[in-house]
């Protein structure tokens, strides 16, 4: 990994590239858990959300293989944890009283200081702080943005009727049932593109560090290998490309550097079903003055 990709005080631009064999990156629960789909050209997505909390799910242990001090990468948006309690521990960490209407800018900065410094996915994506007790607080802007993932190609989602050999409710079993019926869906086979950006202007205000986006790529690189359930099928990372630019403004516009990085069809297949039907290119002829690029798996 090159120096410049670490830098937290330069502007950053990534490509990330992912596919799914026989499983559901990411179900919409408003239509029984079908893949996400554009429904207008059949391209699969997966949400920003999805990601994000893949990345969350992960960082944790990313930061404790790296030997990282583990109280700066606790996470604040979890499962079975209420936001409104951790948003009023920085009160009593920093002397405020709960229920404040108003703060001064200089006591409020400190409170969300506090849980930048504690919260790595604070100091990453931001959060909104205002809510419960602790209206006062308002939100943090996060540093680091995702877009949604789409697949490079149209996805076939398949239903699967399953069965399975005990029943939800005593009564079913008395009565004779023998089996309970249900369903799963499934991409046979999809290549998904991701793009972020990394603004380094929002990183000073949260304290984005080296060592938190030396966490963050590690995370992007192993993420997939800690996610894995029955539902989601094979999840592999397929590569993870990174512009760095010389300052915190950058030399370039972001979408003509990501548009480097390409996916084309090498197999007249009309349904792709493996890796090996695409291949992806760089194009680093002619970069602007400033920029530079890191592949980190490819």
């Amino acid at each position: 990994m090159k120096t410049e990709t670490t830098n937290p005080a330069v502007r950053h631009d990534g490509v990330l590239l992912f596919d799914v064999v026989d499983g559901n990156p990411n179900g919409d629960p408003d239509s029984g858990n079908r893949p996400r789909i554009d429904e207008a050209t059949g391209h699969g997505l997966v949400t920003d959300v999805a990601i994000k909390r893949k990345i969350r799910d992960t960082i944790g242990a990313t930061a404790t293989n790296l030997a990282l001090d583990t109280d700066r990468y606790q996470i604040f948006v979890e499962a079975g944890h209420a936001l409104n309690t951790r948003t009023a521990a920085s009160y009593t960490a920093t002397g405020l009283t709960l229920g404040t209407k108003k703060l001064t800018e200089q006591d409020a900065n400190t409170a969300r200081q506090w849980l930048c410094d504690r919260y790595i996915d604070i100091r990453l994506f931001g959060a909104v702080l205002s809510t419960g007790e602790t209206r006062a607080l308002g939100q943090i802007r996060g540093p680091l943005q995702f877009g949604m993932a789409r697949s490079i190609d149209p996805i076939q989602p398949v239903s699967h009727a399953i069965t399975r050999v005990t029943q939800t409710r005593q009564q079913d079993i008395d009565g004779g049932e023998k089996t309970e019926m249900g369903s799963k869906w499934t991409v046979p086979y999809g290549l998904y593109r991701a793009q972020f950006h990394y603004s380094a202007a929002l990183a000073g205000k949260t304290g984005v560090t080296t060592d938190d986006l030396t966490a963050l790529y590690r995370t992007l690189l192993f993420m997939l290998d800690h996610d894995r359930t029955a539902t989601r099928g094979i999840l592999t990372l397929r590569s993870l490309h990174v512009f760095s630019h010389s300052d915190a403004f950058g030399n370039a516009p972001a979408q003509p550097l990501l548009d480097r990085i390409k996916v084309e069809r090498v197999t007249d297949t009309d349904t792709p079903r493996n890796f090996t039907d695409y291949k992806i290119s760089t194009d680093l002829d002619n970069l602007p003055a400033g920029v530079t690029h890191d592949v980190l798996h490819q």
